[in-house]
Parts: structure tokens; C-alpha cells; sequence
């Protein structure tokens, strides 16, 4: 019995030894601060170690263009279902929510120039207007092409079927504005394509996949296409 009181004192002595163990290596020790604790409450997301999320720049590329280039992006229609988008310098030109997309071409005519003192706004919507190459009239399309500007900028997108309505000089407008893939273009062929009025070469920027009942990703349709880049402004003297 006597010895209740000693051992009582060597439990209180153990515990509060025990107790400041665990508090010091909670706390990271003398001058740490509460580094510990704080990282059981820290979430993955919020964690210095999480990676960090990508920066988009215009039109959702993955970095920015040089400068006197203009950012451009481009999806096709997925089938008869989605319709194509067009966008240029962060300003969608042509998409379903601005209703001015439809069955057939999507065309955004754009002035490529950059003018001296101000005079034009290179990247500039000079007019976009949807043309149907199944049902409608060929004619339309061409006085929208034939009179285009030298240094015009004309970005292509199709949706549902591109070429039915397609004749010889519909082909030779749009090889002469550099396209590389218009006379194969055929029947609910996929097709994005950036040109230019006066271009020298063929474009760069034109991808073209062919209606497969071997290779569609749609019952009926090939998959929709994606293209993004950079083109260069073109200067004029004033």
C-alpha cells in the first residue's frame, strides 16, 4: 500500500514523457513550427508536390504563338450530330451556339493582311456562311470563292457530307486557295482546311480522313478532326 504513492508518481513521470515524444514529432521539433500537423490536413490537390494543371492560351493551345502569328483551332462535325466549330485569336467564329454552322461547308473568310498604321485588323472576320453540299446549290458557293481577295484567309470545316454538290471548278478554287486533298474529297469525307487567296505552296494546315465502312468511327461517318496552329500574318506595303 505504501508504495501506491511512488508508483502513482513514475506513471505520471512516463506518461508526460511519452506525451512529449509524440508532441515533438507532430510538431517537426523546436523552431518547425506545425509543418506535420498541417500535412494531414493538406489535400492531394492543394499539395506543393501535386502536378500542376496546364495553361491554355488562345483557343486552347497548349502554348502561344509567336508573335504576328494568329492562333487558330478547327474541329470538323462528328457525323450529323455535332457541328463543327471554328476558332481564331480566342473568338469562336463558327460553332453551333453562335447557329451559324450547317450541313455541308463551314467557311470563315478572314483578312490575313496585317496593314501598316492602322489601316486594317489582320485576323478580322470578313464573313462566315454554311453551305449545303448535299441538297443545295453549288452556285452559292462559288460567288462566295470566286471573289476573294489576295490575302484572304479562308478556314474550311465539314459537317455531315462536304463534296456531293463538288464540281471541277469548285475543286480547282480550293486547290488554287492550297489545298492538297480537295480532289480526292468525296461523300461524308472529314475535312478541316486553312488557305489562303495568292497562296504560293500547298497549306500545311488541311487534314482530310475518307468515308470507310472499314475505318468510320460513326455508323456511316468517319471520325471528326481537330487541327490547331499558328499562321503567319501577311504584310503589305502601304
Amino acid at each position: 500500500m505504501r508504495l501506491a504513492g511512488p508508483l502513482r508518481i513514475v506513471a505520471l513521470v512516463v506518461t508526460v514523457g511519452l506525451t512529449w515524444i509524440v508532441v515533438s514529432i507532430l510538431l517537426g521539433g523546436p523552431g518547425h513550427g506545425f509543418p506535420r500537423i498541417q500535412q494531414l490536413f493538406i489535400s492531394p490537390e492543394n499539395s506543393v508536390t501535386a502536378e500542376p494543371r496546364a495553361r491554355k492560351y488562345k483557343c486552347g493551345l497548349p502554348q502561344p504563338c509567336p508573335e504576328e502569328h494568329l492562333a487558330f483551332r478547327m474541329v470538323s462535325g462528328a457525323a450529323n450530330v455535332i457541328g463543327p466549330k471554328i476558332c481564331l485569336e480566342d473568338k469562336m467564329l463558327m460553332s453551333s451556339v453562335k447557329d451559324n454552322v450547317g450541313r455541308g461547308l463551314n467557311i470563315a473568310l478572314v483578312n490575313g493582311f496585317h496593314l501598316p498604321l492602322d489601316l486594317g485588323v489582320s485576323g478580322e472576320l470578313i464573313e462566315a456562311r454554311a453551305f449545303d453540299m448535299w441538297a443545295g446549290d453549288v452556285n452559292e458557293l462559288l460567288k462566295f470563292i470566286r471573289p476573294l481577295h489576295e490575302g484572304t484567309l479562308v478556314f474550311v470545316a465539314s459537317y455531315d457530307d462536304p463534296a456531293t454538290k463538288m464540281n471541277e471548278e469548285t475543286r480547282k478554287l480550293f486547290s488554287d486557295l492550297g489545298s492538297k486533298n480537295v480532289k480526292e474529297l468525296a461523300f461524308r469525307d472529314s475535312w478541316v482546311f486553312v488557305g489562303a487567296k495568292g497562296v504560293q505552296n500547298k497549306s500545311p494546315f488541311e487534314q482530310h480522313v475518307k468515308n470507310s465502312k472499314h475505318t468510320n468511327k460513326y455508323e456511316g461517318w468517319p471520325e471528326a478532326l481537330e487541327m490547331e496552329g499558328c499562321i503567319p500574318r501577311k504584310t503589305t506595303a502601304s
